[in-house]
């Protein structure tokens, strides 16, 4: 079984999948899975995020009269992902060097159906189970923002998408995405200067004041891109910039959100000129966008339980997290849908070293098939 599973993981490493261009890897899922017994649909997601095809769903109905369980992972990988020629050596798996590994997140996909496929040859009744893999998670999380949640009867599962096999992330942050406007007034450098209004000046004492990385313990913050100016002899008058906040509190991530912006706009007004009678101010726009809300699952709760014990029934270390990322788990939680993220044993992911050890691998597939049938229980 072992060596069934990484040639199953080999095989999907090999088709091409970054994010938009899944079309290849999900009709590759729909056969595997159709040829295990389930129903596969797929939603029209693709046709807002401008990607090939949609997000995937599978029912397993399952021999046991309970409420689905959800397992999701994602179909695309970051670039570059083309051409991906994996190597094992050691009981690890990488690329080649050239190109990620991708098992961001095909490990997740691999130990979901094997860990179904073992208990089918088992003969275990399990309970219904509803398979979910989405599509462009890798660049904001565009298949679960857009999934059609109608076609799920599940309220609750596991998300594949996380690094030491044993862990049980419960919560994550929100993100604010901060987007950034400073204008200033141009003129020649040397003719006129004092003539300008240098954006990239007021910009650069707007960041210089800024309280930047980890604000405290549930918060940080960053700027991330900056980009302004045209040549060296125009003083520039516009200078744009990209950031974000992350808080596990909303007030927090408000109250840092909102600082950023003040600092910005309280910057500008120490900017004025005045040529003749007209007033020249450096002015601020600035946008705010939630990026994804925040997750906070019980630790009490069943789900998170079912987990931690099954780690423990097959001898692996489990622990309850809290995370500092975004993924799709963030936005089922706030469709109502209860998704502690699982790790499956990636490592060093969107890197050219990615990779991955078998022992993971078949620790994470067992892992699976311990929680279902925890879950199957009466």
């Amino acid at each position: 079984m072992e060596k069934r599973m990484v040639d199953y993981f080999i095989s999907l490493v090999k088709i091409d999948s970054e994010s938009k261009d899944e079309l290849e890897m999900a009709e590759r899922m729909k056969d595997d899975l159709v040829a295990m017994g389930a129903e596969v649909i797929f939603d029209d997601a693709h046709a807002r995020t401008k990607g090939k095809i949609g997000n995937l769903i599978a029912r397993f109905p399952g021999k046991i009269d309970k409420e689905p369980l959800l397992l999701s992972a994602h179909l695309d990988t970051v670039k570059p992902g083309k051409g991906v020629k994996p190597i094992i050596k050691d009981r690890k798996i990488n690329s080649d060097g050239t190109t990620i590994l991708g098992s961001d997140d095909k490990s997740g996909i691999v130990e979901i159906v094997e860990a179904i496929r073992r208990l089918q040859e088992q003969q275990f009744k399990y309970a219904p189970l509803e398979v979910l893999l989405t599509i462009s998670e890798e660049i904001g999380l565009l298949g679960s923002k857009n999934l059609d949640y109608s076609l799920l009867k599940a309220r609750r599962g596991y998300t594949l998408d996380s690094h030491k096999v044993g862990s049980v992330t419960i919560q994550a942050p929100a993100l604010n995405v901060i987007e950034i406007k400073v204008l200033g007034k141009e003129a020649h450098s040397g003719a006129s200067p004092e003539k300008g209004i240098n954006a990239i000046q007021v910009a650069s004492e707007a960041i210089s004041k800024l309280k930047l990385g980890r604000i405290d313990d549930e918060t940080t913050a960053n700027i991330g891109k900056i980009s302004g100016g045209v040549a060296n002899n125009i003083i520039p008058n516009v200078v744009t910039l990209s950031g974000e906040v992350r808080s596990h509190n909303e007030d927090k991530l408000q109250k840092i959100t909102n600082e950023i912006i003040k600092t910005f706009e309280k910057t500008a007004k120490k900017y004025q000129i005045k040529i003749e009678s007209k007033v020249f101010e450096a002015k601020v726009d600035a946008k705010v966008s939630k990026d994804f809300p925040a997750i906070i699952i019980d630790s009490n709760s069943e789900i998170v339980k079912i987990a931690l014990n099954a780690a423990k029934n097959i001898g692996i270390e489990s622990e309850i997290e809290i995370g500092g990322g975004g993924s799709d788990s963030n936005i089922f939680y706030s469709h109502g849908l209860n998704m502690p993220i699982l790790g499956t044993g990636m490592r060093d992911v969107h890197s050219l070293s990615e990779n991955i050890s078998i022992e993971d691998l078949e620790n994470g597939t067992r892992w699976v098939m311990e929680i279902i049938k925890e879950y199957s229980k009466k």
